[in-house]
């Protein structure tokens, strides 16, 4: 952790203006942007500190969004999901406007329901070169994308890969009635002896056969 300067001392939490809510280093919170057309800025608190004249700064690390990457939005990004950045900044605890979650991702998989103050990360991100940490990640489906928890997949019986219904030329409706399934590859070959146990409907950490697995 980065020295405090003469004149300031470290804070142990700072109370959001206007509210109740209690912010400590850890916490991630929503920053009010310069654009008021623009959705908050997420970041994480490094420090919290105050100076002679008990002004309050913090010391963040910013997530980015997808469409604030290098790369820009993909299809396989969630719409609640953000990066974790190397970019560091210092501003006033003022522009806090709310304290938000960043999930895991798998523990974002896991959530019931997804309130507006849930996030998550899978990815952490070099603003300067665009890189990702990962660099690789398990792909699903024939068209050999990584997971978008916002989207239905459904598991093949035979492989157990999970498909997008779109791919499978299906559409949501039609595969939220299926009881069985088994992907274009697996249908031809003989299935009489396939089990023909109910499957999950996503990708799941608790599933009791692991989805196969391919690196890109």
């Amino acid at each position: 952790m980065a020295k405090t300067k003469p004149g300031k001392k470290d804070l142990d939490s700072y109370t959001i203006k206007g509210t109740n809510k209690v912010v400590r280093p850890g916490d991630c919170v929503l920053m009010r942007p310069s654009d008021s057309d623009k959705p908050p800025y997420v970041a994480r608190v490094e420090k919290i500190e105050a100076d002679h004249r008990n002004n309050v700064k913090v010391r963040v690390r910013w997530y980015y969004r997808p469409e604030e990457s290098i790369g820009g939005r993909r299809q396989f990004h969630g719409a609640k999901e953000l990066f974790l950045s190397d970019h560091f900044d210092v501003q006033s605890a003022h522009t806090i406007e709310g304290k938000c979650i960043v999930h895991s991702f798998k523990n974002y998989t896991k959530l019931e329901n997804v309130g507006a103050e849930d996030y998550f990360c899978r990815f952490e991100y070099k603003a300067a070169t665009g890189g990702f940490t990962p660099d690789r990640v398990a792909v699903y489906c024939k068209c050999e994308m990584p997971y978008n928890p916002d989207d239905l997949m459904v598991q093949c019986e035979g492989c157990k890969d999970w498909f997008h219904p779109s791919c499978m030329g299906m559409t949501i409706e039609e595969a939220k009635k299926l009881e069985h399934f088994l992907c274009s590859d697996c249908s031809s070959d003989d299935d009489a002896k396939r089990s023909l146990n109910s499957f999950p409907v996503s990708p799941s950490v608790e599933a009791k056969v692991e989805p196969k697995r391919r690196k890109r």
